[in-house]
């Protein structure tokens, strides 16, 4: 049991899991809407999605070339369904999850296969890309 425990709590202890695990609170999500509010390169973020899918936080379904993410519904870690409550309840009023938010209404505007191709180019002059995000980053 300790080891189920230590899983989900590493996978919440990184803060861009907890932001994504805070975007998909509103619904499911593809792999390149995540990208695009994060601004991240789609290996990154595929990576932080392995480590949520992995602890029992999130699952995924295929729907042709793309991948949606979701807050898991199965119980597949007994402290799950803790953790998610806990975040459910904790930074609805911080500046980054309120911008990720901001973003990701704009990001609904988008066809998924738009936004795959373009990013946040997709969403127009007026949304700043932050420092280029071409290669993965390593995770802890």
């Amino acid at each position: 049991m300790l080891e189920n425990y230590e899983t989900i709590a590493k996978a919440v202890a990184d803060p861009n899991r907890v932001r994504i695990l805070k975007l998909l609170e509103g619904g499911e999500l593809c792999v390149c809407q995540i990208t695009t509010v994060l601004d991240f390169a789609t290996c990154t973020i595929s990576k932080q999605l392995a480590e949520l899918k992995k602890s029992g936080l999130v699952q995924q379904r295929r729907d042709g070339k793309w991948v949606y993410y979701r807050i898991a519904e199965r119980v597949l870690n007994p402290y799950a369904q803790h953790f998610l409550a806990l975040i459910s309840q904790l930074l609805n009023d911080d500046p980054t999850i309120e911008e990720d938010r901001r973003l990701l209404s704009l990001v609904n505007g988008v066809p998924v296969n738009v936004l795959c191709h373009q990013g946040r180019a997709a969403l127009g002059p007026n949304v700043q890309a932050s420092e280029p995000t071409s290669s993965c980053e390593s995770l802890p």
